[in-house]
């Protein structure tokens, strides 16, 4: 029945050419034909292409791939499990075997079971650190987080978790002051550190993302109440995760793992709801047992594009601000506050809940402001508030538009495209005129301008689509005289590398205009940010992979922010369309979105979460075993 199943589904696109030739294999090292085994290998694959770490036997929902009901119903699970643990390919935690089946029901890939994160992440969160001096760490926490007001400030909770333990998330919305509370975390330690020359460091999954916090650590450093000194001992250089484990072209390994540890006191890592299970694998292989680890995000925002969801797996779940008891006396004694919501100690996971402080004010919107409403709206599932902010014109930074007919697209959007985009080509047609090209002056002021627009789609494919919203700008552009397609390396083109090139130093999701090289007199040198202020020169040809950028996809613009966006969803519903996605485009604006949708795909989007299985939550929070 199961081959049946698997040619079924591969005839309608449900499964893959990979998943088929996956089922075929397994099959053939096991020797023998059944049929049980051949159906869990071709869906473990499918699973993991879908971002899931594991398929779940013991979920009907996850069964549903099939979406036939009589093959949901003739599949007898428990038949099936025995099955798969009497295979040649199946073994238990431990074994050396394609697949692994827990005792919890979940089937792995073995490469996926090797990777072991909880027990990496476990072992960090079980072992806290013995804190500095009291009267030190007391004077100093009050120093860089002074008290407003009565509510406990959750900033300089933060602080003391990173402090005292080897591990500690710090999840916020845009605008809680992640970045502002880690330069003060890393000051703290600085000061508190009994080494001279404390080593820390600054990493991000994606090039845009590291250089955003640099610029961010850097502006916090300015108004740290702390000495010269310790700001100097505070590092403005963040590097890619990729680049600080050193990538090996062609290869999934790196440089630095378990048998070459990277020399760090203190990581830092932003945007790390970007970081996959297998990438977060690495990173924790490759750190010293005493090195303190910080992940920065947001966990509503977006998944990974590669399989797990490791910083919502970790904050998903137990409540927020709520503490063990242990933790809380401790605070009170160093800070004088009290945490108020604590847990007996008998709690399970309450360790692990100490290392996770969410972020709740935020300094970038008003309360009462439309992205604000919005984004927490989203958050609760509450589509009719969505609805109701976006449609009843209550709020000036959010605009609805009533998507129309794909051929009506161009007439409706001219008016937003060309306003949004008119101001940086505008500057790049005045830098013809200059004496040079490369000024960091101009070139700042170019980047700047083009950062206060972007148009984001759900899509990559058809006329709602990053490719044809990239081609319709153009075309509008022209039409109203801002660019001049001459040729494909055109005055003002925006490009997204997507493509790593460790030897130009240019990695995936890095962001270039072409500009006019006046020395060489065409139009033919790419212009990228460097650090430090600085801009980078590429001609064309020595480009990785890379496309156009008026518009891009939602995901890749995380770690991103932009004045205004354009978000512009499908006529039709897609499963990409989901609460996530909403949430991580309106929080890209800093000042106003315009969704154009129907309020029909709308509140879709909205009955829609991301859901990835992987039971690294049940092994963190003692529920079950990954």
């Amino acid at each position: 029945m199961s081959h049946e199943v698997i040619n079924h589904l591969y005839s309608i696109g449900k499964l893959a050419p990979l998943d088929v030739h996956f089922a075929e294999l397994m099959v053939r090292l096991n020797k023998q034909p059944t049929p049980e085994v051949e159906l869990a290998a071709a869906m473990t694959s499918w699973s993991t292409r879908q971002g899931h770490i594991c398929l779940d036997l013991t979920r009907p929902v996850d069964i549903q791939l099939m979406s036939s009901p009589d093959i949901i119903r003739d599949l007898d699970l428990a038949a099936w499990r025995h099955k798969l643990v009497n295979s040649r390919i199946v073994g238990h935690p431990g074994e050396y075997k394609p697949l692994i089946l827990d005792p919890a029901g979940r089937l792995y890939l073995y490469r996926y079971w090797e990777y072991q994160l909880a027990d990496a992440l476990k072992a960090r969160i079980d072992e806290s650190l013995a804190l500095p001096e009291t009267n030190a760490l007391r004077v100093g926490l009050a120093r860089l987080f002074p008290t407003q007001g009565s509510e406990v400030d959750l900033q300089k909770v933060a602080a003391f978790a990173a402090v005292s333990k080897k591990f500690c998330v710090i999840s916020g919305g845009p605008g809680t002051g992640k970045t502002t509370t880690v330069a003060k975390i890393l000051a703290l330690l600085v000061e508190s550190s009994a080494k001279k020359d404390l080593r820390p460091a600054l990493a991000a999954p994606t090039g845009k993302a590291a250089a955003r916090l640099q610029e961010a650590i850097k502006l916090a450093k300015q108004h740290l109440n702390c000495s010269d000194q310790v700001k100097q001992a505070i590092p403005e250089t963040a590097s890619t995760l990729h680049r600080l484990l050193g990538s090996l072209p062609g290869s999934p390994f790196f440089r630095h793992n378990e048998s070459n540890l990277l020399h760090l006191d203190v990581l830092v890592v932003d945007e790390a709801s970007m970081v996959d299970l297998a990438l977060m694998s690495k990173l924790l292989q490759a750190l010293h047992p005493d090195t303190r680890l910080i992940l920065l995000g947001d966990k509503d925002q977006l998944s990974s594009v590669e399989a797990g969801a490791v910083l919502g797996e970790i904050c998903g779940c137990g409540e927020p601000e709520r503490f063990s008891q242990s933790f809380a006396a401790a605070y009170r004694e160093i800070c004088g506050c009290r945490l108020d919501r604590t847990s007996s100690p008998e709690v399970v996971g309450q360790r692990s809940q100490d290392c996770i402080i969410q972020l709740q004010k935020s300094y970038r919107f008003a309360e009462d402001s439309g992205i604000a409403v919005v984004s927490r709206a989203v958050g609760n599932n509450d589509a009719d508030t969505v609805v109701a902010a976006f449609k009843e014109g209550k709020y000036p930074d959010l605009v609805w538009a009533d998507l129309q007919a794909g051929e009506a697209l161009p007439q409706i959007v001219k008016l937003d495209i060309v306003k949004g985009y008119r101001g940086y080509l505008e500057e790049v047609k005045r830098l013809r005129s200059q004496a040079m090209a490369d000024s960091t002056r101009n070139l700042q002021k170019i980047f700047n301008l083009f950062d206060e627009f972007r148009i984001l789609c759900a899509v990559r494919e058809g006329p709602y689509g990053v490719a044809g919203l990239n081609l319709l700008t153009e075309t509008l552009l022209e039409e109203a005289g801002l660019l001049r397609r001459d040729n494909k390396w055109y005055s003002g083109r925006p490009a997204l590398i997507r493509r790593n090139d460790y030897n130009l130093g240019l990695f995936n999701g890095d962001v270039g205009i072409y500009l006019p090289d006046m020395v060489a007199g065409s139009d033919s040198r790419a212009v990228f940010p460097g650090s430090q202020g600085a801009f980078r020169l590429f001609h064309p040809l020595r480009l990785p992979v890379l496309e156009t950028v008026f518009a891009m996809t939602v995901h890749q613009s995380q770690g991103s922010e932009f004045d205004e966006i354009l978000l512009i969803l499908p006529d039709q519903d897609s499963p990409v369309l989901t609460r996530e996605l909403l949430y991580t485009a309106i929080t890209r604006a800093r000042r106003k979105v315009t969704l154009w949708s129907s309020e029909h795909v709308l509140r879709l989007a909205m009955a829609r979460a991301t859901e990835r299985i992987s039971g690294l939550s049940d092994a963190l929070w003692g529920c079950g075993q990954v």
